[in-house]
């Protein structure tokens, strides 16, 4: 019996059978693994280095890492043997981190699912799940968290809170996150948290200085952690960051969550303790 699927870019990938041995990028395989179906290898970004980024890969554990996407070729991907190579797209029409040409000479279609502005987070999740199933995956089971989670975030979401979202580039500049650009924050604000927008720059980040991020006054910040992001350990010898961190709550954030109910119901509840905490120091 075939086995089909269509992606988010309206690309059907058609096989003989269900696809058995599956490569991913890291977040889509840690996503994956979350719901039941058991990578053979995974591989990272153009941000990546040659080892795969904690912050990113979820519950995997002794999944083979082959190297950053962009450099991957032909013979690294195929060294797996791979049946089906699973990747996000931002923008609707290409993988973000493999290269169709490498997959491609090594005998594996690409499947990307999409994860960008535009794709609210219940319809990543939704897809993901589908694709697990798919692949003979458990996509149900921890829907019940994630909506206990989103519960808990609804109950302190009144307390009026500001909440800005960033990736530090270093001690002269910092990314400054537009929320309706990330799937998780829109849905935090669809929850009823207030997010701080930046304010003019680009479509995903405003680049700026410490200084704006001060100006801006919010109470919570949430902190990309992945590996490409300047540690917050290091900004200490940052006046902006030092004032920044004094006048409000620091906490962890990952834009690139494993796709799976399980780790954004972790993130809901989370963000949900800190704003609660936060909120009662403020009372």
């Amino acid at each position: 019996m075939g086995w089909d699927f269509t992606d988010d870019r309206g690309i059907t990938v058609r096989l003989a059978a269900r696809p058995e041995r599956v490569a991913a990028y890291v977040r889509a395989g840690a996503g994956l693994w979350d719901l039941g179906v058991r990578p053979v290898a995974v591989y990272g970004s153009g941000h990546d280095g040659d080892e795969p980024d904690r912050a990113k890969s979820g519950s995997l554990a002794d999944v083979p890492y082959l190297g950053a996407g962009r450099s991957l070729d032909h013979a690294t991907v195929g060294s797996v043997r791979p049946d089906l190579v699973v990747d996000v797209t931002y923008d609707g029409k290409k993988p973000y981190a493999v290269t169709e040409p490498a997959a491609e000479r090594a005998g594996a279609p690409v499947l990307a699912l999409a994860v960008g502005a535009d794709t609210s987070l219940p319809r990543v999740l939704a897809r993901f799940a589908e694709l697990a199933g798919a692949l003979g995956g458990e996509p149900a089971g921890r829907e019940h968290e994630l909506a206990a989670a989103e519960d808990a975030v609804r109950a302190v979401a009144p307390v009026p809170l500001k909440v800005l979202a960033l990736s530090a580039a270093g001690p002269g500049q910092v990314h400054l996150a537009r929320p309706r650009a990330w799937p998780e924050l829109r849905h935090l604000a669809d929850l009823g948290v207030e997010l701080t927008d930046p304010g003019e720059g680009g479509a995903n980040w405003s680049t700026t200085s410490w200084d704006r991020a001060v100006q801006l006054a919010p109470d919570l910040v949430l902190a990309d952690v992945r590996g490409n992001a300047v540690p917050v350990a290091e900004l200490e010898s940052v006046p902006a960051w030092r004032a920044l961190a004094s006048a409000a709550t620091v906490a962890p954030w990952n834009p690139e969550l494993p796709c799976s109910a399980r780790a954004y119901a972790a993130f809901f509840r989370s963000v949900a303790q800190t704003l609660a905490e936060r909120a009662a120091t403020e009372s």
